[in-house]
Order: structure tokens, then sequence, then C-alpha cells
């Protein structure tokens, strides 16, 4: 349908929209078929309900972006496909394959596809392909053809690749850790399709920094990582579209491995294109020049408990969060360790709560014992790993908690979210919170749905690196926050993630080399 304005002929834009999402840790499980299904594949007819609805069965970029798009003016959304797992292993390569003739299917039946959006997370990795996001990126290209503008949104955990860049015209990161922002860069990504629709020329340039950081270092309220991303947005000014820096993601162990800076330009002509390139150059001579501020610092299980202890058995002194980052379901851990919980009990620690621990049969099992009896707790049962082994102790079922919620603060906010069935147990003088679905503890709506005011915590200790701090941060301070040295699949020390995959060499792995952005 077409829109008379003036005596001009405007088209309504028809803009595809789908997405595959997958933060890959390469020591993790396989990502299988189930692991999307169970989490978030949302057909056309299903994104289409929830465009239809409040939309917050969608991911939040994507929100972002449509809600931009309505305001922009009038468009017509087409929707593909959303595909989105819990950070974990690599995708089965022939789920991903299926994927993405599903997605081309869609594209390829559309009559006129306009323009397209992706939303993406960047860090993908298949059984048999460490360029995922590049292999989505090909394909829609492949689909729709070389004049029809395509935007992605990533998460500043990606790695760009040539293949990525080669294929979309612009892509556009999150510019928070935690990620806050997300609304706001699918806001942008629209903003960049209404302006390539109406003949904006653009010119990109990748250059990769062969360093990969800490994720603990990685947070933009201060660091090297912060200035780094200020620095970026400083040089921004009417010639430029989109300035991006991804500092990548360790655990990967990919040959896509590395920082990512990523800077689009208005203008296709040379001058366009050098000032790209010279701007990109500039971001990442100042990031290499920089390498060695970017260090974790955790503290040992011991002063942790000395820490409990001390907050325990004085009320005078501030609650405190301790992080098991080395067990984040949000880059790949199983949130399954107990590392943390026994230290705990073995100290007698007392007013301290944990949570999430991942562990489907437990809270089945709570679900059937019901709510005020005392049973053998089985700690996984079945799903182990070298960091989680079976153990049981005696445990009483507090309060029990099914189905979804909407998040409440953080990356979260406004999002659905299914974390199937839940328990609240009590351990000794320990509470613990067990979900089914993977999930970091990063939304105080996870530990207030059990009816428990976080201000009234003492100790509460989250299996999550660092997105629960934009969940947290109304109660808790930055000084009240210590990350602990435990072992488990996604530990922020470099040294202890045994990478094998990166391409040599790469900082800090390779400590003593020399390196130089590129001649152009």
């Amino acid at each position: 349908m077409d829109e008379i304005i003036g005596s001009n002929m405007k088209k309504v834009p028809n803009v595809a929209i789908l997405g595959f999402s997958l933060e890959s840790n390469r020591q993790a499980p396989i990502s299988e078929r189930t692991a999307f299904i169970e989490n978030l594949y949302l057909n056309s007819s299903d994104i289409k309900k929830e465009l239809d609805g409040d939309m917050a069965g969608l991911p939040v970029t994507v929100q972002g972006f449509c809600s931009r798009m309505d305001a922009i003016g009038r468009w017509t959304p087409v929707p593909i496909l959303i595909a989105e797992a819990p950070p974990g292993g690599p995708a089965e390569n022939s789920f991903f394959e299926d994927m993405l003739q599903e997605m081309r299917k869609g594209l390829l039946s559309e009559s006129s596809v306009d323009a397209v959006y992706i939303s993406e997370h960047g860090a993908g990795l298949t059984t048999e392909d460490d360029d995922a996001d590049g292999a989505v990126f090909e394909m829609v290209r492949t689909a729709v053809g070389p004049d029809v503008p395509i935007v992605a949104t990533l998460d500043l955990h990606g790695h760009v690749t040539p293949k990525m860049l080669s294929n979309v015209d612009v892509m556009v990161a999150f510019k928070t850790n935690p990620h806050v922002d997300q609304f706001e860069r699918g806001c942008e990504a629209a903003n960049i399709i209404e302006s390539r629709l109406n003949g904006l020329q653009i010119s990109s340039a990748l250059v990769k920094v062969p360093m990969i950081s800490p994720a603990v270092s990685l947070l933009t309220a201060s660091g090297p990582y912060a200035d780094l991303i200020e620095y970026g947005q400083t040089l921004l000014n009417d010639q430029f579209v989109n300035i991006s820096i991804l500092a990548g993601f360790a655990p990967a162990d990919a040959s896509t491995n590395g920082m990512s800076v990523v800077v689009t330009t208005k203008g296709s002509n040379k001058q366009s294109k050098l000032l790209a390139q010279d701007t990109a150059n500039l971001i990442a001579k100042r990031a290499w020049a920089d390498r060695h501020s970017y260090k974790a610092s955790l503290i040992d299980p011991q002063k942790m408990i000395n820490l409990c202890k001390e907050v325990s058995e004085n009320p005078n002194k501030p609650s405190i969060i301790i992080a098991d980052v080395a067990d984040n379901p949000g880059g790949g851990g199983r949130g399954n360790t107990a590392f943390a919980l026994k230290a705990l009990l073995n100290a007698g620690i007392k007013h301290a709560t944990v949570g999430m621990i991942v562990d489907p049969e437990l809270a089945k099992e709570a679900h059937k014992i019901g709510e005020g009896q005392s049973f053998q707790a089985i700690f996984n049962r079945s799903e182990t790993t070298k960091f989680s082994d079976t153990w049981q102790t005696q445990a009483t079922v507090l309060k029990l908690i099914k189905g979804s919620c909407v998040g409440r603060r953080g990356i979260y906010k406004g999002r659905r979210m299914n974390l199937g069935l839940c328990a609240l147990l009590a351990i000794n003088e320990v509470k613990v919170i067990i979900s089914t679905a993977r999930h970091q503890l990063a939304d105080p709506i996870f530990v207030e749905r059990f009816g428990i005011n976080i201000s009234s915590l003492r100790i509460l200790v989250v299996k999550s690196r660092g997105h629960f701090r934009a969940g947290f941060d109304e109660t808790h301070a930055p000084s009240e926050i210590y990350e602990v040295d435990f072992p488990g699949l996604t530990s922020p020390l470099i040294e202890k993630l045994d990478l094998k995959n990166v391409k040599r060499p790469i900082f800090p792995l390779d400590g003593d080399m020399e390196w130089n952005v590129p001649v152009r």
C-alpha cells in the first residue's frame, strides 16, 4: 500500500525482522535444538502475536526497534524468525542449518523486502563454524540482494568478522555493560534503516585488535573499557553513523576472538572510507596501548567467608553481594556448581541466600514434596560437569513458584522470562533458590517473587558475572559487591580457560607480543 504525500508517492516499507542469538562458550555442553525451542524460538506467527501485544516475549532490542519504527511513521513489519538460547556451547550445526533454511525460505517467500533488521548476539559458534553470525548475515544478503539495507544490533561481547562486515550495512553494538541500552540500540537501528531507505550512503571499516580480556574488567561504568567506549563516542560528529567497540567473549575460544572496532561513516566516496578506517585505527591503537589495564580482581574463598562472617555477626555492617563469576549461566556456566554454597555451609554462615542454582530434577522433587516439608535434597542428580558433582543434604522447602515473570531491572527489564519450576530451600541457616531454566540471577524479581525483600538480605550470593550489578544497584553500591575466585566454565581468569582455538599471537596469552594497526 502506498501513502500519498502531496504530489509524491511514498512507499510504506516492508521491513523483515529476524535474529539468531547465542553467546558460545567452547567448554560448555553443545546447545542443541531443544536449548532454543525451550528458551526462545519464534516463527513468523509467534512474532506477529508479540507485535500485536505488549512485545514482552521479544528480545529488548527488537522491542526498541519496533517501537521506534512505529514512531517514525507507517511501516510493515515482516516477521521471519527469532532464535535465542541461553549462553552455552556451540550450536548443533544441523539445527543451525535448518534454522538458516527456515529464515531463507521466509525471506524469499516475501514479494518485497525493503529493509532487514537483525537482532544478533555476535559471539555465536556452531559445532562446525566459528563464524555463525557471519553465516546468518551472508544468508540474508544473498536472499534479499545487494541493494536492500540491512542493519544488525550486536552484544558488545560479540566478534565482528570480515564476512559480517561485507554482508551488513551497519552493525550497532551495545554501549553498556551491564547491558541496559538494548532498547536504545534497537531504536538506533531503526533510525539508521530509515536513513538508508531515504538514500543515505555509508562506508564501514573494521579493525581486529589481538587481545582478549577478563569479563569482569569489561564494565562500562568505570575502568579501561569504559574509558575506551567513552573515547569512541567523543569522536562522533555529523560525518559518522556509528562507532562500536566490541570487547569479545574470551570463553568462546574461537578463531574469531579478539576486540573488534567498527566505524561507519556517512558517504561512500574515498574520503568517507578513509575517515572510517583512520578512526577505527585510532581507537584500536588506544585499546592496544591500554591492554595491560584489563585485569581481574577477585577475592579468594577464605576472604569470602571472612566477609560473610563479619556481615552475618554484625548488623551494623552493610549487606553484601558475592558473585560466583565462574559459574555464570549468562556466559555458558551451568549454574550448578556447589563451591560457594558448600563453603557457606561448612563455615556455619547465617543470613545468606544463594541463587540461582539450576537443577530441574531437584526443583521438580521439591514441588512434589510440598512447602514446609523436609527431604534429602540430591543436587546434580543427572547433569554433572568437571566442576559439579552429585551431592546431597537435608533441606526444607520454604516456598514454591512456577511460571514466568517480567523482568524489573537491568538486562531483563521488560522481558518475559520463564524460569520453570522454582523452589526456595532452607539448608541449615542458608536459603537456596533452585530454578529449572538456566538464567543468571540478574534481576531482583527472581528473588522477590518468593516474597523476599531484597533490602532485608544480609548476604546474597549470585551466579552471575556482572549483569546483576544493574539489577541490584538500587540496594547495593559497587563497594558492597565482591567477585570470588571459584572454579567454573566462566572463570574470568584467562589463564584458567585453556584456550586452544584463538589465533596466536594474542594478548595476554602472548604477553611480549608486538602489534600495530594495519597500514592502509
